[in-house]
């Protein structure tokens, strides 16, 4: 006998404000299947999260990562492959992603590209109205029910060909939807947004010839991915679909992932769609983990390139392990936005872009990332230029071979300078002031700047103090330091705002995450609790 949906609501509580488009997503029967996940998982997603705090407390003692021994049958077998390339994901050379506010979402799928990656993660901030707007969006984007007038001007998907194909991207396992309680605790954001996007979705992105697909964000083990793997049984299992038709691409944006790329791949094969250069997170995540291991400080950001040894080899080992595995190797985001008041700015930077996607297609990579249509057409052209096929699974590159040594290369020649401590703190201001207003990805400097890129802006600042590095200038980074520039850029930028700005909010914050004493696992969730509005609990029976 069925379980009676009011029974398996009882305790389960909405704690945002609810209307008639919010039913749309969030129904009874919606809210019974997200109860169902929260059940089923959260324990081990939490006790995964201890396993970080615990992994953290050996890297603070100078142990080293390495790949693992006991899976090192999985690395060396040549007898298992991920899933085959799944409907609409065969060809994916050029993919923009952004987050899921209606413009976006149009102005996505009417670009030139293959697929688009609403982000329900580092570009958007998650407030309630925020991420239930954005899964009414997709929602109605998938039944072409998207079009609409902002002003004089008309948003309408395009009708002269085939849209791109839409990927999700949920949040990482460590945040939580604090607006929707099961038993007294808040759902896993991962969860939330997986689950809504599924329950409401998956049928009809099948009927329509693609089908749920995902990416997979901040993992650091393939145990997290073992997780992921278990929530997509069950999700299909429980609407009866076949097991294998959702495909998820995981984003390789952790220095721990990164000696377990083949057992990542391992765990979600059957539901596999490749891997991902998530460039910035990675570098957050090396500065991050190794932050107390003084032969692990980085120069100024703009230093820490592609091409320096730690990042090459993680190219190169990500590549080799997809195509060996039949996967995708996806590359990374073009973050520059055109410089319409600057022709020669404009071009140097668009130059960077081609520079950057030829040497991704060079290197073997399926596809890459642009962050707004305009780099489209330069992205497109590199790939259709030197990958004339649907991807390069053929490149197997058996030409690599990397050690643990090479993923913990530090060796990146530069400087610590006046400037770049000053870049960090605009960018890390820039950002949290826009997150908390609500807004996930801010234009600075011409690149659009999401979370990630705030992280590595603040965990440098927190690397220079915590081991008092010298700039070029002959100054020694202390904390007093810090905070005198902090205080400056904070006072500069305010000025320059409207009035009502949360700089000064901003800066509070952000004071305590460059001294090198506290640091926050995440900025966002530090301060995910300025941009919840919870309110009075509706009972999800009443939905």
């Amino acid at each position: 006998m069925a379980a009676n949906p009011n029974q398996i609501l009882q305790d389960v509580n909405v704690l945002g404000p609810l209307n008639d488009q919010t039913s749309k997503v969030l129904s009874k029967d919606a809210a019974v299947f997200l109860a169902l996940l929260h059940r089923t998982f959260n324990e081990t997603r939490k006790a995964l999260l201890q396993r970080r705090v615990v992994r953290q407390a050996e890297l603070d003692k100078g142990y080293l990562p390495d790949f693992l021994p006991e899976t090192r049958h999985i690395r060396e077998s040549d007898s298992w492959k991920g899933a085959p390339p799944a409907p609409g994901l065969v060809d994916r050379r050029v993919e923009i992603t952004g987050p899921t506010d209606r413009k976006m979402v149009v102005n996505a799928l009417n670009s030139d590209v293959w697929t688009y990656m609403a982000d329900f993660e580092d570009s958007s901030a998650p407030t309630w109205d925020n991420m239930i707007n954005g899964q009414l969006n997709l929602y109605d984007a998938i039944r072409k029910q998207v079009d609409f007038k902002q002003g004089e001007k008309d948003y309408k998907l395009r009708t002269d060909r085939t849209l791109p194909t839409l990927i999700a991207r949920a949040r990482g396992w460590h945040l939580e939807e604090k607006h929707f309680t099961v038993d007294g605790e808040p759902i896993s954001g991962s969860l939330f947004d997986f689950g809504l996007y599924f329950f409401n979705n998956a049928k009809e992105l099948v009927k329509r010839g693609t089908g749920p697909y995902f990416y997979l964000p901040k993992m650091e083990s393939h145990l997290e991915a073992r997780l992921w793997n278990d929530v997509f049984n069950l999700a299909q299992d429980y609407i009866g679909m076949a097991r294998g038709t959702i495909r998820a691409t995981v984003l390789i944006e952790t220095i721990l992932a990164s000696f377990e790329m083949d057992e990542i791949i391992y765990e979600l094969r059957d539901h596999s769609s490749g891997l991902n250069c998530g460039r910035w997170d990675y570098i957050f995540s090396t500065i991050k983990r190794f932050r107390q291991n003084p032969n692990f400080v980085l120069p100024d950001r703009a230093a820490v390139t592609m091409t320096v040894p730690f990042m090459d080899s993680y190219v190169k080992l990500l590549i080799k392990t997809c195509h060996r595995r039949g996967v995708h190797a996806m590359g990374g985001m073009a973050a520059q936005i055109p410089i319409k008041n600057d022709t020669a700015a404009n071009d140097a930077a668009m130059a960077s872009v081609r520079a950057d996607k030829l040497r991704e297609v060079r290197a073997g990579h399926d596809g890459t990332w642009v962050a707004h249509p305009a780099l489209a057409s330069i992205a497109s052209d590199v790939f259709n230029t030197y990958m004339p096929t649907p991807n390069q699974l053929f490149k197997r590159r058996e030409d690599v071979h990397i050690t643990a040594n090479d993923l913990l290369n530090m060796n990146v020649p530069g400087k610590v300078t006046e400037a770049g401590i000053r870049k960090n703190l605009g960018i890390g201001l820039s950002y949290m002031e826009g997150w908390l207003r609500g807004v996930g990805c801010v234009p600075i400097n011409y690149l659009m700047e999401d979370a990630a890129t705030a992280e590595v802006s603040r965990s440098q600042l927190w690397q220079w103090v915590r081991h008092g590095v010298d700039t070029a200038e002959g100054k020694k980074v202390t904390k007093e330091y810090s905070l005198t520039l902090l205080g400056e850029e904070a006072k500069a930028l305010a000025a320059k705002a409207p009035k009502g700005n949360k700089f000064g909010l901003a800066a509070k914050y952000f004071e305590s995450q460059v001294t090198g004493e506290d640091y926050a696992e995440f900025l966002t969730s530090l301060l995910y609790n300025e941009i919840t509005n919870v309110g009075p609990p509706h009972g999800a029976a009443k939905l």
